[in-house]
């Protein structure tokens, strides 16, 4: 596995030239802790597939990524820049850690928000070795300030500096090893569009299937000896919400359910009554989701309303409605966006067992 810690250098003496990288280190170092105060638990990364024979579902993508990093080992020459976008929890964490141990190199990890200034990302590029994979999340929200380092780092793996101000001010250019850099992120949009003609593969995470988070809940039961049949694994796989990081988690809290009140083992039942207790419904909409159609149905007749409206009505900031609410009620076809505002469709109707007094039609 790719080593993601980062080893300060000691020198042999105060006179010693590596001395003045240490506090660069020490920058590198916060960074990756920042990183992972926000990575799931030890557990979890247990769960991580290793190479991209055990990753399950991007058939698309895995194919891609075979070819790309099979092509650059035989090269000799490190992989392109890639770009990873899509919801959370699809894996794309995941996919920077196999990238650098199907290459066989380390993995630096940070995020967009744990870069403050100019000199944490050229600490970070310049304690880079040969063939290193760069990984930063959520690189929406690096200010756009750094963004000008990363262009010179992207394309001619260096970086310039001005040293001193005024009429006495010098620029330096600092030569940087050969590297990988992944960036991933949940609003492609946001990016500027320098920074994405930077990345020569980008890829688009997408839902997965109950099938292929199946499979996953499958694996993952085996690394943490769980017990579960089909029925059980199904059960989790169509509340899950379409998403791997979900499924691993309701597992879990599943696992709790049976080892206490229970044998252990996980059936169909097991699984119904343990997540019906998170207020999980049948198909993966828990009680935010359902208070936000809940509050547009019975306050405003279904809608349009404008996404203010629903911020306050929900005491929600507009980021969460947007990124963390309404992505899988638009997958399922539950709400429309349009110009006027949101819109409860039919389906949430029928779902919520309420009668759709717009078109006087009681749906079951």
């Amino acid at each position: 596995m790719a080593n993601t810690n980062y080893k300060r250098k000691t020198p042999k003496s105060n006179k010693d030239e590596n001395f003045e990288v240490d506090l660069a280190t020490e920058n590198i170092e916060s960074l990756s802790t920042v990183n992972e105060i926000e990575e799931d638990d030890n557990l979890d990364n247990s769960l991580r597939p290793k190479k991209l024979t055990d990753y399950v579902g991007q058939i698309e993508i895995r194919e891609n990524l075979e070819i790309f990093l099979g092509a650059a080992k035989k090269r000799g020459e490190p992989v392109e820049h890639i770009l990873l976008y899509g919801p959370p929890g699809l894996g794309k964490t995941t996919l920077a850690h196999i990238i650098a141990n199907e290459l066989g190199t380390n993995l630096r990890i940070t995020s967009g928000p744990a870069i403050q200034r100019a000199g944490d990302l050229v600490s970070l590029l310049t304690n880079l070795s040969e063939g290193d994979v760069l990984f930063i999340d959520e690189i929406h929200r690096l200010n756009r300030n750094l963004e000008e380092v990363l262009y010179s780092a992207m394309e001619d793996y260096a970086v310039d500096l001005i040293l001193g101000k005024g009429p006495s001010a010098k620029s330096m250019r600092i030569n940087l090893p050969h590297f990988t850099f992944v960036g991933a992120t949940t609003k492609f949009g946001a990016l500027s569009s320098p920074l994405r003609d930077r990345f020569a593969v980008v890829h688009r995470l997408e839902f997965y299937s109950e099938a292929e988070l199946s499979q996953i809940i499958d694996r993952s039961a085996r690394i943490l000896n769980i017990e579960i049949d089909d029925g059980g694994m199904t059960e989790i796989a169509t509340r899950s919400r379409k998403t791997p990081r979900i499924a691993n988690r309701i597992l879990k809290r599943v696992r709790d359910f049976a080892e206490f009140k229970h044998s252990g083992k996980v059936d169909k039942q097991i699984a119904e009554d343990a997540i019906s207790k998170l207020n999980i419904d049948t198909i993966g909409l828990d009680r935010t989701d359902r208070d936000y159609l809940l509050m547009i149905i019975e306050k405003f007749g279904g809608g349009p309303v404008g996404l203010e409206t629903i911020s306050a009505a929900l005491s929600e900031d507009r980021d969460t409605i947007e990124d963390v609410i309404e992505p899988y009620l638009l997958q399922l076809g539950f709400i429309n966006r349009t110009n006027r505002g949101r819109i409860i469709t039919s389906l949430a109707y029928k779902h919520l067992v309420i009668k759709d007094s717009r078109n006087q039609t009681t749906l079951f």
